[in-house]
């Protein structure tokens, strides 16, 4: 689906989300999480996925970069159990299949039995405003 097709379709109230708005350029992004989708930024002229999305790819400086699908996978990099709040959360940064490392949370697990390199995979919940945001679960 193209970015244009994307952009004509009717919203799902991103146009009411205070964060999607401040952000146009991510639109895409959270119209795929509502889909259950998860895409990355990759250049198209050096092939690299990237995360943060950017419009200039760091690693060539190329402006030729799209959203492509990603497989959804990945391998926990670095995990911590935040227990000073009123839920406890696991707070990680997880590598993607794909390469880029994201900043997620791992949820339905027991923290315990977390390890660094244990295999992961997306689903998505809903936030408070309305859109769908990736977290990751074990395998």
């Amino acid at each position: 689906m193209t970015t244009a097709n994307i952009q004509s379709q009717a919203s799902s109230g991103f146009d009411h989300d205070p964060y999607t708005a401040a952000f146009p350029e991510l639109r895409e992004f959270w119209q795929a999480t509502e889909r259950h989708q998860l895409l990355v930024k990759t250049c198209k002229q050096c092939e690299r996925a990237h995360w943060y999305p950017r419009m200039f790819c760091p690693f060539c400086s190329s402006p030729d970069t799209e959203w492509r699908e990603a497989s959804g996978e990945g391998r926990i990099y670095a995990f911590s159990e935040v227990l000073r709040t009123e839920v406890p959360y696991v707070l990680a940064y997880v590598r993607l299949a794909e390469g880029p490392v994201v900043m997620t949370n791992i949820v339905d697990c027991d923290p315990d039995q977390l390890k660094i390199d244990q295999p992961v995979r997306v689903l998505f919940r809903p936030a408070q405003e309305g859109r769908s945001f990736p977290v990751f679960t074990p395998i």
